[in-house]
């Protein structure tokens, strides 16, 4: 089960990490998690580049490691980058020195301060750690977590379902997530196009996380 707009209850709960971009402008964040991809992210990158938008994508270290060109391709056009685990870590479900780790051989490969764990899943004593500063290894980190799921990686929707869910959740400040990778392709490609088409009509404009 998950949130397709995360509920007024959970951002409470972890108020430290962050959820949505307080603004009255019409500015949307998208955040494409789980890349560097061979053929998913350049497609990103185009479609991005149509709309003048700017974007933040969350990638995996062995991605990077992988496809260190595609990784040049998305700092080269202005877009923001933020660690993903080395490994797509499941925080709940790894040991506390193990997960931080992880991150800092990540961060080896992607340099930013923003970090979003994969699955949505980090024990509070994980995000304290990286939230907090021990030493020279690695950055203080900002959790950024998001507003909406697309639902990109749920093979049960539609591509017209995951569309219909960032319509219509999606308010001025959300945080977007889609996955730029092989199981969230069809979805993600058809829905991410109409979604730039549609806000883009309505006068919003797409920023990638500071």
């Amino acid at each position: 089960m998950y949130f397709v707009k995360a509920p007024w209850w959970l951002k409470k709960l972890y108020s430290s990490f962050v959820w949505k971009i307080r603004t009255k402008e019409k500015v949307l964040y998208l955040t494409f998690d789980d890349g560097p991809h061979e053929t998913a992210t350049p497609f990103v990158l185009d479609e991005l580049k149509k709309y003048g938008a700017k974007a933040t994508f969350f990638c995996i270290g062995k991605n990077v490691a992988s496809l260190p060109s595609v990784y040049k391709r998305i700092l080269d056009e202005g877009h923001a980058t933020g660690n993903h685990t080395y490994n797509h870590l499941n925080g709940w479900k790894t040991d506390d020195t193990t997960y931080i780790n992880n991150i800092i051989d990540a961060a080896e490969l992607i340099k930013s301060n923003l970090f979003r764990p994969p699955y949505g899943r980090i024990k509070k004593f994980q995000s304290k750690l990286l939230m907090r500063k021990e030493d020279a290894a690695r950055p203080l980190f900002k959790i950024i977590m998001w507003d909406v799921l697309s639902g990109d990686f749920d093979v049960q929707l539609s591509p017209q379902q995951c569309l219909n869910n960032v319509l219509k959740h999606t308010q001025k400040g959300s945080i977007i997530v889609f996955h730029d990778s092989t199981k969230a392709w069809s979805r993600m490609s058809y829905a991410l196009p109409n979604v730039l088409a549609h806000f883009s009509k309505e006068g919003y404009v797409f920023k990638a996380l500071e």
